[in-house]
């Protein structure tokens, strides 16, 4: 039976007319909205040793801005970086192992799983054939959760929850992740834009990173440049504490007990919400009203006036929002931001891009006053996505694939996460309350109503 849309309305007037939960009712009973605490930091849920973001600290009761920080397992972000980046290395197998395992490993140990890897991109016979190209998807993010959750048929024992059986499934899905990407969007532009269909199996030998870009080019072809700089992406997104969105979707999953590939989906479907992973994307759309909008980009009159009226819902998406601009935690800066826009700036010198670049650059340095003279004096900062989507461009990697690289990313972390939540001890179900404000009433005869 067809839903009509006089009937769809009948059924959302009587939602609309049955809900009467009220922001009074959230302060009245003290509740947390969002899990956060009146003043915007978090609520105290858990303990971890994967990640910390730092970008404040407290004095006399009050938050002080400072410098943002990020660290691996007490390892800081930047150190990190600096570190793989001096050595000419590829850095995100590395990462992984820090993630998962807690310590840097030995050059012998990263050999050896980076080896691990590497055999374990391929993805199992027919997957791509049975489960993406028969149920080809319009968004990359819906095909991969769906891929995550298919796996488990795939995995001759997936509720087996000993360590070494976790630590297995978690080194494999690192190691599909970019695979099950790559062919959800060969079949997205093949079924949905009409273009041909070229599947990549693979390479021995290659990074995750290489791997990847080698299988989303219908040539091939990719530069050294391109790849480090892409791996360099991975490694800033691989993790982000506890707290964030998808992470914590991934604890919550699995604090009950459920299997690894559950967990994980749940967490790609929390990444795929425009208010967390697909938040680059929104960068770039913002970023195409500036430069239609500004005459001269170096003119910072006119640059800041067109962020006023983005702020002022005048232009853009009506939001009011400055994209890329600001965060929960980091107050003064964002170190993945300062990592990224290093190697962004030297891109753009090669891509012939430098103007644009300087525009993001703009953006950062004047939405700060543009705020302050509408009252809004929170110290502010750009963060990741201000630059991230803008690397993703001057690499040719289409819009479709930016949160999905997200994704393959955060893959360490999220795995990380369910590893820690599995086997800490006094590990619980996490269940929160909620305060319930409907009023008892009686049940009423059919008749009666």
């Amino acid at each position: 039976m067809a839903l009509s849309e006089a009937f769809m309305a009948d059924l959302c007037q009587e939602y609309e007319t049955n809900t009467h939960i009220k922001m009074s009712d959230y302060e009245r009973w003290d509740v947390k909205r969002g899990l956060r605490n009146a003043d915007g930091t978090g609520v105290m849920a858990g303990v971890t040793e994967i990640g910390n973001v730092r970008g404040y600290y407290v004095q006399d009761g009050e938050r002080v801005p400072m410098a943002g920080q990020l660290t691996y397992r007490g390892i800081d972000l930047l150190e990190l970086v600096q570190g793989f980046t001096s050595e000419h290395r590829f850095g995100f197998a590395e990462t992984a192992y820090l993630l998962l395992l807690g310590a840097l490993p030995t050059k012998t140990l990263l050999d050896e799983f980076e080896a691990l890897l590497n055999e374990n991109q391929h993805l199992p016979p027919m997957f791509t054939e049975d489960m993406i190209l028969k149920a080809p998807s319009s968004d990359v993010m819906n095909k991969l959760a769906r891929g995550v959750l298919t796996l488990y048929s795939y995995d001759d024992n997936p509720e087996d929850m000993t360590l070494s059986s976790e630590l297995r499934r978690a080194i494999v899905l690192i190691a599909r992740t970019p695979q099950i990407v790559a062919h959800a969007f060969a079949a997205k532009r093949r079924y949905f834009d009409g273009e041909s269909l070229y599947l990549h199996d693979p390479q021995p030998g290659l990074s995750i990173a290489e791997n990847f870009l080698w299988a989303v080019r219908h040539d091939n072809h990719f530069t050294p440049q391109e790849a480090q700089l892409l791996d360099l992406c991975m490694v800033l997104h691989a993790e982000h504490g506890g707290g964030n969105n998808s992470a914590f979707t991934c604890r919550v999953l699995s604090s009950s007990g459920t299997d690894l590939y559950s967990a994980i989906s749940a967490a790609v479907g929390s990444l795929k919400g425009p208010k967390h992973g697909g938040a680059n994307k929104k960068v770039m759309e913002m970023f195409s009203y500036i430069s239609d909008g500004v005459k001269d980009w170096k003119d910072n009159d006119e640059v800041s006036a067109y962020l006023g009226k983005l702020l002022d819902k005048e232009a853009g998406d009506r939001s009011g929002l400055i994209y890329g601009m600001g965060h929960a935690i980091y107050t003064l800066s964002d170190p993945r931001a300062i990592a990224l826009k290093h190697f962004a700036r030297r891109l753009a010198q090669d891509k012939g891009m430098l103007d644009e670049f300087q525009l993001y650059e703009s953006i950062e340095r004047l939405t700060p006053k543009a705020m302050a003279q509408r009252g809004n004096h929170k110290v502010i900062c750009a963060n990741v996505d201000l630059f991230s989507g803008f690397v993703y461009k001057m690499m040719g990697i289409p819009q479709e694939l930016y949160t999905p690289l997200f994704a393959m990313s955060r893959m360490a972390g999220w795995c990380a996460h369910r590893l820690e939540e599995l086997y800490s001890p006094g590990a619980r179900i996490i269940r929160p309350a909620y305060k319930a404000v409907a009023p008892q009433r009686p049940f009423v005869p059919l008749e009666d109503r």
